[in-house]
């Protein structure tokens, strides 16, 4: 199926690319997030039309996720769980566990924005957490994670 993007999605293209993916993707997942639309003659004029609007758009979106991770750099957070003698964790820390505790520090971070590529964390230790703000904006934080007394 042939899609007009709406906006920047990655691996796939830019905003206003029209670009031939799968029919499952473009009906269950970019049609209905609002990241594109159906690549017909319709559509296509009516793009062209709102091409400004939406590249404005998305530049505030940009602005605003790279002010986050403005704010966000270099922040260290610790996180207390049950632990071993070892070190290990009974139980992991997650994505979600990670972004509650950004929110208790008053950072507001939806939990698909945290990204552990080796999956949770096990153990006790400093761990570098990388939070995907913007398909252009990436930045650093810290996880302590430390054993509950």
């Amino acid at each position: 199926m042939e899609i007009i993007l709406m906006d920047k999605v990655v691996n796939l293209g830019n905003l206003g690319d029209v670009v031939k993916v799968k029919d499952g993707y473009a009906r269950n997942f970019l049609i209905p997030q609002g990241m594109a639309k159906r690549a017909n003659k319709a559509n296509i004029a009516a793009f062209a039309e709102r091409k400004a609007e939406l590249e404005k758009q998305s530049a505030e979106k940009l602005a605003a996720a790279q002010a986050r991770a403005e704010k966000l750099a270099g922040i260290a957070i610790t996180i207390a769980q049950k632990a071993g003698v070892d070190g290990r964790l009974f139980g992991s820390i997650n994505n979600a566990d990670i972004a509650s505790a950004l929110a208790t520090q008053g950072m507001e971070v939806a939990k698909a924005e945290v990204r552990l590529p080796e999956g949770p964390l096990k153990a006790v230790g400093e761990y570098p957490v990388t939070l995907s703000l913007h398909s252009d904006v990436t930045c650093d934080i810290t996880v302590t994670v430390v054993a509950e007394s």
